[in-house]
């Protein structure tokens, strides 16, 4: 099968919002900063929004390179429904995995009402912050709360085909890897209860406690656990997020047999790398940064091949909000890895048979093996 061709899944991405948008509403969407670009420019004067214009235009039947008012008043005519629908199902998805977590259930699609849109099964990712805290919505004292998230998270994951955490916006990964005791959970609750409301959980007695409870579930469910890693939004501290500051935590959470996926990565895809070269338990993708980098995602996926196994690389989007960034991510994807592996064949480095059966294992058949998708 031509890799243009190839059915992906897309093991990491968010649903999008349902209504129509305005230009400064989807220029937000299309910068990971939370506020407008400087006055007189526009987010659209970047890789991302250079080529949204490029290859989602012809999805809307524009020409290639509209200017964005022309983008976004046939985004307008066509309705926020179908340009869900056209950009979803020309994605060319397989599967798509849905986390859920990353704002208000109301604000986005469903995974269901996504998997609709894009004529392909989904199914949920729970993120283990989300369910803490909406355990100290709920009303719960200090005392209970490590059997009352417990409890939670195995409801909230019961369909779910895999866990993640979004440590690397609550302070980052220098933190102590090992287990904390319930005493110091039991403590840190009281002081995160206490406030009225409570915050969004950042105590990194809190954050390890959620992660060493997910793992337990995931070893018992063998489960994967997705951790962001690297680009992000600013809320987060760059140089606190490169994954290979996990180690000691990777190298612990392999005695338990649960699979770590890292999401994103970069600038750290070769340190992500080389982390799934030498763990077994290790995964990666470079996610948004396909979106991100736009023209130079060729050189971004490249590096990322350079010497991790091919059977510990993944696609994801990290799509979110607007539905253009799911099909992008696939576009780029496909694209990109065809150029790399049609540039080794043409060289004699493999076999286009060989580069066939990469392209397989990278755009679904990994993430079939470690989510289990194939076990019903």
């Amino acid at each position: 099968m031509p890799i243009g061709e190839l059915p992906l899944v897309d093991h990491h991405c968010h649903g999008v919002v349902p209504g129509d948008l305005d230009r400064r509403s989807f220029e937000g969407f299309i910068n990971e900063g939370f506020d407008p670009a400087p006055q007189g420019t526009s987010h659209f004067d970047a890789p991302v929004g250079l080529a949204i214009r490029r290859w989602c235009a012809p999805v809307l039947e524009l020409p290639t390179l509209p200017s964005p008012d022309r983008y976004l008043a046939r985004r307008a005519e066509l309705g926020a429904e179908e340009v869900h629908r056209r950009f979803l199902r020309s994605a060319g998805l397989e599967t798509l995995l849905v986390e859920t977590g990353y704002t208000a259930a109301a604000d986005v699609l469903s995974p269901a009402v996504m998997g609709s849109l894009a004529a392909a099964p989904a199914h949920e990712v729970v993120r283990l912050e989300a369910v803490a805290e909406a355990v100290a919505r709920g009303g719960v004292e200090a005392a209970a709360y490590p059997d009352a998230f417990a409890r939670s998270l195995e409801a909230a994951a019961a369909a779910a085909v895999g866990l993640k955490t979004v440590v690397a916006y609550r302070g980052g990964f220098g933190f102590d890897p090992t287990p904390p005791s319930t005493r110091e959970v039991v403590d840190a609750a009281a002081r995160w209860l206490s406030k009225d409301p409570p915050p969004r959980v950042e105590d990194p007695v809190l954050l390890r406690h959620g992660i060493w409870t997910g793992a337990e579930l995931a070893r018992d469910r063998g489960l994967p656990l997705q951790v962001h890693a690297g680009y992000g939004d600013p809320d987060l501290t760059l140089h606190l997020t490169n994954p290979s500051l996990l180690t000691d935590l990777v190298r612990a959470l392999g005695k338990l047999a649960v699979d770590v996926v890292f999401l994103h990565c970069y600038p750290y895809h070769r340190e992500a790398a080389y982390l799934a070269a030498v763990f077994p338990n290790v995964h990666f993708d470079v996610g948004q940064a396909l979106n991100y980098t736009g023209p130079s995602a060729g050189r971004v996926l490249a590096e990322a091949m350079e010497l991790a196994p091919f059977t510990k690389q993944l696609y994801s989007s990290d799509a979110f909000a607007l539905a253009e960034l799911h099909y992008l991510g696939a576009v780029l994807f496909r694209r990109n890895l065809g150029t790399i592996l049609g540039s080794w064949v043409r060289r004699d480095e493999c076999s286009a048979a060989e580069a066939d059966r990469i392209a397989e294992l990278l755009g679904r058949a990994n993430a079939r093996r470690i989510y289990r998708l194939d076990h019903g």
